[in-house]
């Protein structure tokens, strides 16, 4: 039952920001703002994530991962439902960061009960179980996101999570263990501020950035003080034995050039979820169901990847196939701008699919790359600095996307469907360039590098 319950968690997570990037132009509409500007909606969710998710195995160790897992889906519940009942995108936004609260500590405190208490024999199947809503919610969130909107109203896509939630309070109160540490240590509360609070004004910073709001002057301000704290932190975190995220490890090759490439590529391939139904459903005209369902080939592609993905790393090696692959991906996004109105749809699916296998294969192998090096004792910082660094260039890779978008676009806010489509077309080429330059980043790693990893990559490569 433990599998099944830690899977819940995993599809509620899985659905949310699938199911609402259909919804944006919907919501825009019904909000009174412009559609790029929902960008916060999204963006703000993630850097919660981003922020809070380095509290969550401090989190279980203190209250226990039963009492912390139920608080968790609890807080993300009820964080749905304030959403669904939101009638200020200012509201929303503040709803989507306590919604993003309990998001930080569902997934990796559930990660780690099962690992706690499920014997290593059986643990990789327990795994491949719970990482099957990873790769079914992009697919099944798009079609429900637009059918959602289409017949009923864009408030059901938050609503949608209510019985989820409740029914996983509900498993939570009578089957998940309780696991505590004993030994926890102090929580670095200096660290987590000058974390917490850098990250968040950077990710503000690129919010409002081409937004007249602010002067100059004030964006640099805010951009200066933002980097000052996070090299406050970066200072801090060198005079402690344990702190919150130990950057350490960024001394280890294969971690190093596989985190560090994971959130340039992410922040590439970050953008397509937000412009791709912009595209869609402003630029080309289509209706949310339309747009959802195109949006399934991208996902089916990402499945089908496992099948392949052992023999290539095999054959070619981590370095090799990290390097080609970036350039792939990033030709993929570029070519999202040869689509325009009339385009037939076998095109557009050919491109979702490309763009689905390859990013799909990226970021698994980056994944698994790096815990190549990382002494087991470690492996749980690891985890969550690359989920951490995940989740912020989710967050940078919108906000960057909206960003390069309104660049190009004369009026945002009463611009035609044509200038719309021209700014897109022109962010798609900018992004696909910034994820060709992730292959840089790979350059570093040897030949050898991974290759131990490569024969067990059907077992850690789950997580996508």
């Amino acid at each position: 039952m433990l599998p099944w319950l830690v899977a819940v968690a995993f599809l509620m997570e899985a659905l949310d920001t699938t199911i609402l990037n259909t919804a944006v132009p919907v919501m825009a509409d019904a909000l009174g703002v412009a559609p790029l500007s929902m960008k916060s909606v999204l963006s703000s969710y993630t850097l919660s994530l981003a922020v809070f998710i380095p509290l969550s195995s401090w989190m279980a160790d203190r209250f226990g991962t039963r009492r912390v897992f139920f608080f968790a889906i609890l807080t993300f519940t009820l964080g749905s439902v304030f959403c669904g009942l939101s009638n200020d995108i200012h509201v929303l936004v503040l709803f989507r960061i306590f919604q993003g609260c309990g998001g930080a500590m569902m997934v990796p405190v559930g990660r780690l009960t099962l690992v706690r208490a499920i014997n290593k024999t059986e643990l990789v199947r327990a795994m491949s179980f719970v990482a099957i809503p990873t790769l079914v919610g992009p697919m099944l969130g798009p079609v429900i996101g637009g059918f959602l909107v289409a017949y009923t109203s864009w408030r059901m896509i938050f609503f949608v999570n209510v019985p989820i939630g409740l029914l996983g309070l509900f498993l939570v109160h009578r089957y998940l263990p309780d696991y505590r540490s004993k030994g926890f240590t102090k929580l670095d509360i200096v660290g987590l501020i000058l974390f917490g609070s850098g990250i968040a004004l950077f990710s503000y910073v690129i919010e409002i950035f081409g937004e007249h709001g602010l002067s100059v002057r004030e964006i640099v301000s805010l951009l200066a003080l933002s980097l000052t704290l996070m090299a406050g932190y970066v200072l801090h975190a060198r005079g402690l034995d344990k702190p919150l995220l130990d950057l350490s490890l960024f001394r280890i090759r294969s971690f190093r050039a596989s985190t560090v490439g994971n959130l340039i590529t992410r922040m590439g391939a970050g953008g397509l979820p937000f412009l791709l139904p912009l595209l869609y459903q402003v630029g080309f005209g289509y209706s949310p169901i339309r747009s959802g369902l195109l949006m399934i080939p991208q996902s089916l592609a990402a499945i089908s990847f496992k099948m392949t993905m052992p023999p290539i790393l095999k054959r070619f090696g981590y370095r090799r196939v990290l390097i080609l692959n970036a350039m792939v991906i990033g030709i993929s996004i570029a070519a999202f701008a040869l689509i325009s109105p009339g385009c037939p749809d076998w095109l557009i699916i050919v491109l979702s699919s490309c763009f689905g296998y390859s990013s799909s294969l990226q970021f698994t192998s980056m994944n698994t790359l790096v815990f190549a090096d990382v002494s087991k004792t470690r492996t749980a910082m690891a985890s969550t600095i690359l989920s951490s660094v995940q989740q912020l260039a989710i967050s940078f890779g919108v906000a960057g996307a909206s960003l390069l978008t309104a660049i190009f676009i004369p009026d945002r806010f009463h611009s035609s469907p044509d200038e719309l489509l021209h700014g897109l077309h022109l962010a798609f080429i900018l992004l696909g360039a910034l994820t060709i330059l992730s292959a840089l980043v790979f350059r570093e790693l040897k030949t050898e590098d991974g290759d131990a990893l490569s024969q067990h990559v059907p077992e850690i490569g789950l997580a996508h």
